[in-house]
């Protein structure tokens, strides 16, 4: 400043205005500004002045800097261009840039800058030109519920208008229940062209061992003319829009949230579902609501009821009906198999299927096993099957094993829808009036076996050190304990005419009523788990370390705390009970 005023001194005392500049080292037109501060506002217009703007003319207002703030403070998960969006809904006029809004959440510290990875132009994006031309199915975990368990979502999104067609909460993403959220979503949306899943083993069997096969999902398909695709393996992005409504569905709706009930789980599932179809601006398709693409083209028309009567009816196998999910309402559905009544005059109708034996020799039937050996892996058999017994026969009628079932109604109707047709008369040969049953006495050893005419059978551990009955009358063999209850029932193994010439044997005498299974103790794991007959049972986190009292019967297996069900589940498990108190003892 001081040299400022020297060089406007000499300036006004006569010296030339080029030479001064010289001196000082500045441009004449330097000198001459200087003059013309100095003559402006004095001494005090020579001091050094600011560079910075006074005014910008398209600086944002504070009021919008400060609702984009609020806003963003108010939904986390907002960007830029959603926080774009809804200061446009509240009527701000012009519209920031997007790279504005940005600007503003890093100069208020509500976004942390990273460095972006891969450019969105670098992306490959395809996409359907229409609507139900392509489903996108998956399932997703998360639904954490108060009992400790974990519930699962079947979900299906539309690929051309992101529309949510399917959210479906279910305990266990079976096979069927996700089949029964699949065909619920057909009643109420229509047939798509085509489905893209994973390759999960409720969508496809092409991976099944040991040889691929069909699954439900597959069939339904077949049957109503959709072309079922599967991703390759390990490529989540092929199914990236289902995964992208997961991310939204995960932390918008399950993350943090611990449900009472499945229905309350569904409940707030649904209202999700509603505002992402139809309040919710998708960026994937320029902002647009969903609902909006759906039904531009897919939008049912109450006048056209001749051309919807001559479209081909949907074909869903029996017991996926009537849906469970809230979101479809009734409609006129086709069975697909030929269904026949499971009873007849009070009793159960017996059903037939063919199976053919895995390489295991552990052959399934509606979740009950049946062990037939590897020696026999590749045989094709037939399963005669009702509530009480089980036969295995070969196709041309011999039979190779009998046991008891573990069938209930319910899994002969769904026998009877999956390709099993109504049998005959039981296989077993009617006893000879002739020959009577008899009777002996065995000791088991420590192995659980026992010794008749020469051949070693085996009736189980439970009974090692007992003396035992043992009733045979040519077809069935009665094992029977020193309380006079019916422990097993095992294939006799001798025949009709070789039991009467047992040694030891006696007339038998009735058949005494089964023995009840016994309770046992566990100690629940800290994952929440206990193991009991050979099934594992998840109770809940909530219960870790807690000794519960577990009561088996036939077709269930109940969990008490103390005298308090706090778990139900369906006995999968042919496995006796061999050990009924729990290991370790509870501390307190």
């Amino acid at each position: 400043m001081e040299q400022r005023f020297h060089a406007v001194m000499e300036c006004l005392g006569g010296s030339p205005k080029t030479e001064v500049a010289a001196r000082y080292g500045v441009s004449r037109q330097t000198v001459h500004s200087w003059l013309a501060r100095y003559a402006a506002g004095g001494i005090k217009a020579l001091e050094d002045q600011p560079h910075r703007v006074q005014h910008c003319p398209h600086r944002i207002d504070a009021s919008v800097e400060a609702l984009v703030c609020e806003l963003r403070r108010d939904h986390p998960r907002w960007g830029p261009r959603r926080l774009r969006f809804e200061v446009g809904r509240r009527g701000v006029s012009p519209l920031p840039a997007r790279a504005t809004v940005y600007r503003i959440l890093r100069r208020n510290n509500l976004v942390a800058g990273i460095p972006r990875k891969r450019r969105r132009e670098d992306y490959q994006r395809w996409e359907r030109p229409q609507p139900m031309e392509l489903w996108q199915m998956d399932i997703v975990g998360g639904v954490l519920l108060a009992d400790g368990t974990e519930a699962k979502v079947v979900t299906g999104l539309d690929d051309h208008s992101r529309y949510c067609v399917i959210a479906t909460v279910v305990r266990r993403a079976t096979g069927r229940t996700v089949c029964a959220a699949f065909a619920a979503a057909l009643v109420r949306f229509g047939v798509p062209g085509e489905v893209l899943t994973d390759n999960g083993k409720q969508f496809t069997g092409r991976f099944t061992k040991p040889r691929p096969g069909e699954v439900l999902f597959e069939r339904i398909c077949r049957e109503n003319g959709i072309v079922a695709r599967n991703t390759k393996p390990r490529s989540p992005t092929t199914t990236g829009k289902v995964e992208r409504f997961h991310q939204s569905l995960r932390g918008e709706c399950l993350t943090g949230r611990i449900f009472p009930s499945v229905e309350a789980a569904q409940a707030a599932v649904d209202a999700f579902v509603a505002e992402y179809n139809y309040q919710r601006p998708h960026q994937g398709i320029d902002d647009a609501f969903p609902a909006d693409r759906f039904h531009r083209f897919h939008r049912p028309d109450p006048d056209r009821d001749k051309t919807e009567a001559i479209a081909p009816p949907l074909r869903i196998p029996s017991g996926l009906l009537p849906p469970t999910s809230p979101l479809a309402p009734p409609a006129q559905v086709v069975e697909s198999a030929d269904q026949a009544s499971t009873t007849v005059a009070g009793r159960s109708q017996p059903v037939q299927v063919d199976r053919v034996v895995p390489a295991s020799g552990n052959l399934m039937i509606a979740q009950q096993q049946i062990w037939l050996g590897p020696a026999r892996a590749g045989l094709s058999i037939t399963v005669w099957a009702d509530t009480d017994r089980l036969h295995v026969l070969t196709r041309d009628g011999a039979r190779i094993k009998s046991c008891s079932s573990r069938l209930s109604q319910r899994d002969l109707a769904r026998l009877l829808a999956d390709g099993g047709r109504p049998a005959g008369p039981s296989p077993l040969p009617a006893i000879a009036p002739d020959v009577p049953a008899v009777e002996v006495d065995r000791d088991v050893n420590a192995c659980g076996g026992i010794s008749i005419s020469g051949r070693q059978i085996s009736v189980g551990m439970p009974l090692a050190g007992q003396r035992i009955r043992v009733r045979l009358d040519g077809i069935l063999m009665h094992v029977i304990d020193e309380q006079n209850q019916l422990r097993r029932t095992l294939r006799c193994p001798l025949p009709p005419s070789a039991c009467v010439r047992i040694r030891d044997a006696r007339p038998a005498s009735a058949v005494p009523p089964p023995a009840p299974t016994p309770d046992a103790e566990r100690v629940v794991s800290i994952n929440g788990s206990i193991q009991v007959a050979g099934q594992k049972i998840q109770v809940g986190v909530v219960h870790a370390r807690k000794l519960v009292t577990v009561a088996l019967d036939e077709h269930a297996v109940t969990v008490y705390d103390h005298d308090t069900p706090i778990k139900a589940v369906p006995r999968r498990s042919t496995t006796n009970l061999n050990r009924s108190k729990a290991h370790h003892e509870i501390t307190a």
